[in-house]
Order: C-alpha cells, then structure tokens, then sequence
C-alpha cells in the first residue's frame, strides 16, 4: 500500500511508557509498505527458494554463551506459555520458556507446524531472518518513524490505530489479550494466540494488523526515549537511528519493535498503539514477533 509522505506527531507524552516520549515532530517521505505482516506461506515460499535456515534452526555458537552447559546449546526459540494463575508480571520468566525444535515452521514446538496457520503471521524470526527475506524480496525494513506515520493511517495524535477508544461500541478492532495476563484468557482457544492477517479491519492506510497479533521488527536501533531523533528546532526529516551504541543489554545490541501482539492486555503491556515501542535483542526470535516490509521510491 502507498503511504504518502508528511508530517506527524511521533510518540507519545502521555502517562502510559516512557519510552515513547518525548513527542517530535517527525516528516517522513512517501513510501509502499506491506498491506499485512509476512505471512508463513510467504516465509514458506522464500525458504522454498533459497534454502534458508533461520536463527532458531541453527544451534547457538557456544562461544556467544561461554556461561552456559554446551548441552544447552540446541536450535529452539521462546514459546510463550500460560501460567495457571496470578503471577508477579515483572517476572516475564513465568510464561515465557525456551523450546527445543521451536521455529517459524513450528510455532509451539516441534511436534506442531503451520499446517492451518499459512495465513497467519510468521513469528519466530529475528533480524538476521527478516533482513534476510527482505533482501531476497527487494524490500527493506521500515525505519520507527516511517512504521509508525503508516500505522497512525492519518490519525495523527490519536491513541490508537482507529480512534481514542480501545473498543468501540464494544467491538475488538485488533488481536490483543482478553482477560487477566497471563493465565486467564477469555477468547475462543483458536483465537487465543495469532490470527490470520486481515481478521480485524484496516487503518486508514489499508493496513492490517498494525496493533496487535504480532510485534513487528524496524530498521532502528533502540533508545529510552524519542531524544536522538531530535526536532526540537522543526520536523526530523526521515529519522532513523542507526548507531548500535547506547542500544545493546549484555552486549548484544537491540532493535526497536512496534504494534504490540496477542499478549499485550488491559492489565499488561498495553502497547497495541502506534506510538508504543518496545526494545528486541536482535538474535533473539519469539512467538509473537513478526515483520513486514517497505519499499522506497
């Protein structure tokens, strides 16, 4: 879909994460972007062509993890699991858990596929992967400002993708948590994790899925807030962050993540706006990250 190029308010000063602030004024140029995240039968398909094997395939280099038992050291990725009541939510170990054989092709373990799910998000994919497939596409990834002008579909300053209200007249417009993170999920179970891509309706773009159902990867390097994008004198022309330096946790430097997924909740992580952001590990892949790409004039 093309997204035509202006001005927008970037984040948010809000009292929600304060990550998001302070708001700049940011002006990004037009640009074509992908209607939905990447689909598995799209993943599928470059896998197909080009014989890739992605992060969570490869068993991890046992000298990127000199602490850990090498017996450790097996393909898998993190699934995330539900606990079976109230838990501490600063503690994200309780439902998230490494699985062994775990990937894009089996999304919850290794005796699981994607078999039912082709149109479904791609998740367990990191940003080795996802630069991988947009090369091999003749895309790129978008850089936050240019994610977050298409997700707001023209509704500049508004909270979310659709409006200021989270549900209204009572109607779900994304893939996010209904009940109390993380044990208590009230949606159907074939709903309770991805959904197809175009389930809920589009932004103002024609956008899918642009809160919700899967974090999707940019193109920046993380900060704690928005003060490296500058615009304090005018409008940031076409930010991007793109020094590592000031990203990294525990030396591996870290990318910024947008949209939020399932798991994000009324009482957890309500980051299914477009100005939240969140700070991925880029050697790290998971069940609830995914991607789409862009295309630049």
């Amino acid at each position: 879909m093309w997204v035509p190029g202006g001005g927008f308010r970037m984040g948010s000063d809000l009292a929600d994460y304060p990550e998001e602030g302070p708001v700049r004024e940011v002006a990004v140029d037009g640009f074509w972007i992908d209607e939905t995240p990447v689909t598995t039968v799209q993943f599928r398909r470059f896998v197909k062509q080009t014989g890739y094997r992605t992060v969570a395939e490869r068993a991890p280099d046992p000298a990127d993890y000199p602490d850990l038992d090498p017996a450790l050291l097996v393909p898998g990725s993190l699934v995330f699991t539900p606990t079976r009541g109230p838990v501490d939510l600063t503690d994200w170990k309780s439902w998230w858990r490494y699985v062994p054989g775990a990937s894009w092709a089996h999304p919850d373990g290794p005796l699981t596929s994607v078999t039912g799910r082709e149109l479904h998000p791609v998740t367990h994919v990191c940003w080795e992967d996802v630069t991988a497939f947009a090369e091999w596409a003749g895309k790129d990834l978008p850089t936050e400002a240019e994610w977050e002008f298409a997700a707001r579909g023209g509704l500049d300053g508004a909270r979310y993708a659709w409006g200021e209200q989270l549900a209204p007249f009572g109607a779900q417009l994304a893939n996010y948590w209904i009940g109390e993170f993380p044990w208590q999920n009230l949606k159907p179970p074939a709903e309770q994790r991805t959904t197809p891509v175009r389930t809920f309706p589009a932004n103002g773009y024609g956008l899918f899925d642009v809160a919700g159902n899967v974090w999707e990867w940019t193109s920046d390097f993380y900060r704690a807030d928005h003060a490296a994008l500058g615009g304090c004198c005018g409008p940031a022309a076409n930010p991007q962050v793109t020094d590592a330096a000031g990203s990294e946790e525990g030396g591996i430097p870290r990318r910024v993540i947008k949209g939020g997924s399932h798991l994000c909740a009324v009482n957890y992580c309500q980051r299914y706006r477009p100005a939240a952001r969140q700070a991925q590990q880029v050697e790290s892949s998971m069940s609830h990250i995914g991607f789409r790409c862009v295309v630049r004039p």
